[in-house]
C-alpha cells in the first residue's frame, strides 16, 4: 500500500459520523419534531376554543335579541322558552352528536333601589357547554324596561 492509498483510508475514517453523533443528532431531531407537534396541538386547540367561544357569543346575542320581540306581557308571564338546546353548526338541527350548548333564560325583577323598580326585568341568558373533559359557560344578562330605556335614561331638561 501507498503512502497515497493510505491517507485516503485516514481521510474517510476521519471523515465519517461516530455513533454518539448521530444519535445526539436523531435525539436533537426528535426533540424538535415533538415541539413542533406540541406547538400544531395548542395551536389547534386554541383554535377550537375560539370558535365555541364565538358561536356561544352568537347564540348568547340572539337570546337577548329575541327580548325585543316580546311585550311587557309576555315576557312577564314566562312566554319565552326558559331553557332551550343549540348545536354548534348552526346548518343543522341535529341535538344527538356534537358540541351543544344548553341555555338557560332568567327572568327576574330588576333589583335598582329605583321608585321604577317593578317597571324593569332583570333577563340573564346562560350557556353551558363542554370542550372535551372541561365544562365551559357563558352569560349575559341585559334589562328590560316597560316603557323603553329612553324613558329612564333620557332627561329632556
Amino acid at each position: 500500500m501507498n503512502l497515497n492509498q493510505h491517507d485516503k483510508k485516514k481521510r474517510g475514517r476521519e471523515d465519517a459520523f461516530t455513533l454518539v453523533e448521530v444519535v445526539t443528532a436523531m435525539g436533537v431531531i426528535g426533540l424538535l419534531v415533538l415541539a413542533v407537534f406540541g406547538a400544531i396541538t395548542s395551536g389547534v386547540g386554541t383554535m377550537r376554543m375560539a370558535r365555541e367561544n364565538l358561536r356561544a357569543t352568537q347564540v348568547l346575542l340572539e337570546k337577548t335579541e329575541a327580548l325585543r320581540l316580546y311585550n311587557w306581557e309576555q315576557l312577564n308571564t314566562n312566554f319565552m322558552p326558559t331553557t332551550f338546546v343549540v348545536p354548534y353548526d348552526v346548518t343543522t338541527t341535529n341535538t344527538t352528536s356534537g358540541i351543544l350548548y344548553y341555555g338557560r333564560v332568567t327572568i327576574e325583577p330588576a333589583d335598582t333601589g329605583e321608585s321604577y323598580n317593578d317597571q324593569m326585568r332583570r333577563v340573564t341568558v346562560r350557556l353551558d357547554w363542554r370542550t372535551g373533559q372541561i365544562a365551559r359557560t357563558r352569560e349575559m344578562t341585559t334589562y328590560v324596561a316597560r316603557s323603553g330605556l329612553q324613558n329612564y335614561v333620557w332627561d329632556p331638561k
